[in-house]
């Protein structure tokens, strides 16, 4: 007996597709756009895109034009999260996850930090560490962790 191959066992996700994505998000002069390919990291997906809008109603016409664009070049999304806030939208395209965010949720979150360690990366890395001194920044993540709680977000941190 042989054993089936899952849909997520292609070798790589098409091309297409990841023009597509990069076209939508360019559309909308999305900001830090990272494209990582997380194959040998995860096995939802084979590339994470993370992008930045201006505010709510920019990360939310992004991923609009995201699915949008996606569905005229023939790739229907699985799902799309998130739209009714706007401050993180994640669009499910099987083999692609497009995450766009409001800066300071990016920030929050951190999404490059768990996925660099073994994907590789295409684009401006956005946190990097020129610049900063390691003893400030280990501070204020120290600080960060003892104020959140399991159920807080960005906006329960800033009294929202």
């Amino acid at each position: 007996m042989t054993a089936r191959k899952s849909p997520r066992a292609k070798s790589r996700p098409h091309p297409k597709l990841i023009d597509t994505i990069t076209l939508a998000l360019e559309d909308l002069k999305a900001v830090n756009v990272r494209i990582m390919d997380v194959r040998g990291v995860t096995d939802i997906a084979d590339v994470m895109v993370i992008a930045s809008g201006n505010s709510d109603r920019h990360v939310r016409s992004i991923a609009d034009r995201v699915v949008q664009r996606a569905k005229q070049a023939g790739f229907r999304p699985y799902g799309v999260e998130g739209q009714r806030d706007a401050e993180w939208v994640l669009v499910d395209l099987q083999d692609v996850v497009v995450h766009v965010m409001l800066p300071r949720v990016r920030e929050f979150y951190g999404l490059e930090g768990l996925w660099d360690s073994g994907a590789k990366v295409t684009g401006p890395k956005t946190g990097s560490k020129a610049g900063k001194k390691p003893a400030a920044k280990k501070k204020k993540k120290a600080s960060v962790a003892r104020r959140r709680s399991p159920s807080a977000g960005p906006a329960a941190q800033s009294g929202a």
